[in-house]
């Protein structure tokens, strides 16, 4: 387990180092921009950090991967997202179902094809086949009164990730059973909402690249856009997570980025390693057996909320070094922010 902290910690290191070179103003600019102290005290934005200011912050991170236990809350998160798996794909093939043909579901999980394990994606294609199988009439039932069960059955994982964001900035649940409910249940609905969107795009972008007589050049434009498309959306629900997810005053937009961009890379090329280690070197079959794929499809889902949660951390560590208010609205002072990490500053 040491050795995973270790890679872990070394990976999030080097990340955060690029974010803070890249955030860094250069020579000539660093005077108008720099705060007043040498470690970002007065910092109004991510970019006024020094780099003692990043130093401080990169550390931090390093310490609360221990002491915030990352791997093994990550684990348990990961339980409850592979609960919620199952119930979430009834839902998505009822979506999906009203809108486009399920036949063609299969056909588009090729689009995640180098992201997530073969033998993980071959699981999840098991399971769609299955139930697009169905006749009309099970799928309408599924839909008519399954859809709101299987949504509350996937809502589980998202409540697991929200618990998991309160451990990394240091805050209890004030939410409301209905409050929390509703809000997770919003980010349940809206990812299966975007799934569904974005398959049926690979099916109409062809139609409307040939109509723009782009003809061959189509082909490679969704072969090679797709990536930084993926990117872009990824990014931008990363940063709405850690603003809405934890339970507490809300950070400004720009206080919730960095954290985004980090765990986004992070997710990226940690998702192409990994399935290339596990097509080319891991051996879960001869390991596990009959269970080889489902502990790669675990594995990976693991990898993928440890990244999560560490772009909170760094979040969390950069509002934890400024003095400044980092939450929404007016400015208030240190103690009446509503949120721990804005109300104290780091020693």
């Amino acid at each position: 387990m040491w050795i995973s902290e270790a890679i872990l910690a070394g990976a999030a290191l080097a990340a955060i180092s690029a974010v803070a070179m890249a955030a860094t103003a250069p020579a000539g600019a660093s005077a108008a921009l720099a705060p007043a102290d040498d470690r970002g005290r007065d910092a109004d934005t991510p970019v006024d950090f020094p780099p003692r200011g990043w130093k401080e912050i990169a550390l931090r991170v390093y310490g609360e991967i221990v002491d915030d236990r990352l791997l093994a809350v990550a684990a348990g998160v990961t339980f409850y997202v592979l609960l919620a798996i199952f119930p979430a794909l009834v839902a998505l093939v009822s979506l999906y179902g009203m809108i486009a043909d399920v036949g063609t579901l299969n056909d588009h999980l090729a689009t995640f094809s180098g992201i997530v394990p073969r033998s993980g994606l071959e699981l999840v294609r098991e399971q769609v086949t299955r139930l697009v199988t169905k006749s009309d009439g099970a799928l309408g039932f599924a839909f008519v009164f399954g859809l709101g069960a299987a949504l509350w059955s996937a809502n589980a994982g998202m409540k697991a990730l929200f618990d998991a964001l309160n451990v990394v900035y240091e805050e209890r649940e004030k939410r409301s059973f209905i409050v929390l409910n509703l809000t997770s249940f919003a980010f349940t609905a809206a990812g299966l909402a975007f799934v569904v969107l974005a398959f049926n795009a690979v099916v109409v972008l062809p139609i409307v690249l040939d109509f723009l007589w782009l003809g061959q050049g189509a082909e490679a434009l969704l072969t090679y856009g797709r990536w930084p498309v993926l990117l872009i959306s990824l990014l931008a629900g990363l940063t709405v997570l850690y603003r809405f997810g934890p339970s507490r005053r809300k950070p400004k937009w720009r206080w919730a980025a960095p954290g985004s961009v980090v765990a986004g890379l992070l997710w990226i090329a940690g998702s192409l390693a990994f399935s290339f280690y596990a097509e080319n070197f891991a051996s879960y079959d001869k390991t596990y057996g009959s269970l080889g794929a489902a502990i790669a499809f675990m594995t990976w889902i693991w990898m993928s909320v440890i990244v999560v949660l560490l772009g909170g951390e760094l979040n969390a560590e950069m509002e934890h070094q400024t003095a400044e208010d980092t939450t929404h609205g007016a400015p208030r002072p240190l103690g009446q922010r509503g949120a721990r990490m804005a109300d104290t500053v780091a020693s």
